[in-house]
Order: structure tokens, then sequence, then C-alpha cells
């Protein structure tokens, strides 16, 4: 599922967005639930570059086998990369088949550029090379090689990721999160179990009404937690305090002001980690320092 981190993530970017082009709360929040959902089709989408990967494969092994004069290596093609366990594991998903499915876009098309040139820097790495010499089928080492290739050639690829960005513009500010959806998924897979279930967006209804809550409750409570925030400040005028760095400490004093049940401390941290997304290199220590002097004061447990 989306963590609550990433549903934190989505309630700044949203409130930010609002205070350089405020909307009406309804189509605010609708927005907000609407990029919510692209990130699945960009999770779907990276675990299909995947599978495309693997049929690109494929395809390369019957070309050589149906050539008029063909080598040892195209006559006993070594399959150790089209037989990855994790790989058919995810071509086999079945949510992600009915999923791509209903979103055609969401295919890989073998021709496309981005996707062959990916294949041959992986087929030319010498990570690739050394595992197709391994002797022998492991899962757990098939299941290592897929995640350090998906962390080197997807997820810390920054041509891919501008790619991605052309494709959809509200990817950028996301890829981070399919990047981990993507890991997790790789491995929670169990070589005797069925890959039957990939990560969901929003986990249940409570999620969801955490998530319009805590917008609703931190527009509306802009100006008193603006006012919370200046009294905090040493030395330093509310002016120069930066949007972003203004909206992720609204957005959590809201939090601290409205969800009781969370401990203190797991809102600072969750904020803290957000800001190191989001705001200045130095934005989390400037955070942390007014939040857990925020808590001290209200006695926030």
């Amino acid at each position: 599922m989306l963590g609550r981190r990433q549903i934190r993530e989505k309630v700044v970017q949203t409130v930010y967005s609002y205070y350089q082009n405020p909307l009406k709360f309804d189509v605010l929040e609708k927005n907000m639930f609407s990029g919510i959902e692209k990130i699945y089709n960009l999770y779907i989408y990276q675990i299909n570059f995947l599978v495309a990967l693997k049929e690109l494969a494929e395809t390369q092994i019957e070309i050589g086998k149906n050539k008029y004069l063909k080598t040892d290596a195209e006559i006993n093609p070594n399959q150790k990369f089209i037989n990855n366990q994790v790989l058919i594991k995810l071509e086999e998903n079945p949510e992600r088949l009915f999923f791509t499915g209903q979103h055609k876009q969401l295919k890989w098309d073998m021709h496309d550029d981005v996707l062959v040139k990916t294949f041959q820097r992986i087929t030319a790495g010498k990570r690739y090379q050394d595992f197709m010499k391994e002797e022998g089928y492991s899962f757990e080492a098939d299941q290592k090689f897929i995640g350090k290739l998906f962390l080197r050639y997807i997820a810390e690829n920054e041509d891919f990721q501008e790619y991605l960005s052309d494709k959809e513009l509200s990817w950028y500010d996301d890829i981070h999160i399919a990047n981990s959806m993507v890991q997790k998924t790789i491995g929670f897979l169990k070589e005797d179990e069925e890959s039957r279930t990939l990560i969901k967006m929003i986990k249940d209804e409570e999620d969801k009404v955490f998530a319009g809550k805590l917008l609703r409750d931190t527009l509306n409570n802009w100006e008193a937690n603006e006012k919370k925030l200046s009294e905090r400040l040493e030395n330093w005028d509310l002016e120069r305090v930066s949007l972003m760095d203004k909206v992720i400490l609204s957005t959590a004093i809201s939090e601290l002001d409205n969800f009781a049940l969370t401990p203190s401390r797991v809102i600072i941290n969750e904020y803290i980690e957000i800001a190191k997304v989001f705001a200045t290199d130095r934005s989390n220590i400037f955070i942390n320092g007014i939040l857990d002097k925020y808590c001290k004061d209200q006695n926030r447990i």
C-alpha cells in the first residue's frame, strides 16, 4: 500500500500547489487523489519495463535461432535471464496483466528507443555477464540480481527519469515513490508463492479520510499555523522562511493538532524525511527544531 509518509507527501505537494495556483477545495482534493492514482500507473509502467526487458531478450533469442547461419551461442542460447524466476512472477502477475490490459499506454513497445538502449547497456555490463555465467538457478540470486538491475538501470537512471517526466509531468515528483514500491514488490516475492498482490495506493477508507482531513485542516488553519511558526522563530522573520518549509511545517502542525493518536515523534520524523525530498539541504534541521519546540510547548506526547 502507499504508506502514510507518501500520503503526507501528496498533501504537502497539494498545499504547495494551492499557494502557487489557488483552486476550490473540492477540485484541489480531486486533483490530489488523481495524482495518487497516477503513481500506481507509474508503478505498473516500471514493472512493465522489467517484463519488456525479458520479452526483448526472448525476441532476440528467436531472431538468432531463425538465422540461416547461426553461431554456437545462437544455436544453444543462454536462457538464464529469460528464466529469471522474479521476472516470470512479475510477467504472470494477474493484477499487472489486468491493469495493463485496461491501460494499454502502460505497455512498452519492443522498438522503444529507451527500452532497447537500456537493454543494450544491461547486457554489456559486468553484473549481467557474471550473472549469465553462474551455474544453476537460485530464487534468491534471481531476486538479488533483478533488485540491483532495477536500482542501477531504472531507479538511478536520469535519462529514464527524464523520459518518464516527459510522458506524464506529475510523475516527476513521484518517481522516488514508485521506485520504492517496485523495490518492495521485488523484495516481497516468495519462491513458493504465486505473485498475486501488487502494492495498493490507498489501503482503505481510513487512509482516504486521513488524506482529505489533513489537506482540509492544513488549508483551513494556515494563518493560525503561520502565527504558531512565527512565535517559535528565533532571530528570523517569517517572510524569510521559504514557502515549501512553511507548507511542510503547517501540514505537520495540523497533524500534531488534529491527529492525537499518532505519537509526536513519529509525525516529526515523517516531516523531516519529507523535507529531505522537497526542501533545501538544511530544512530538515530547521523543521526538526521548530516542531520539537512546538511539541514541548504543547506538552504533545
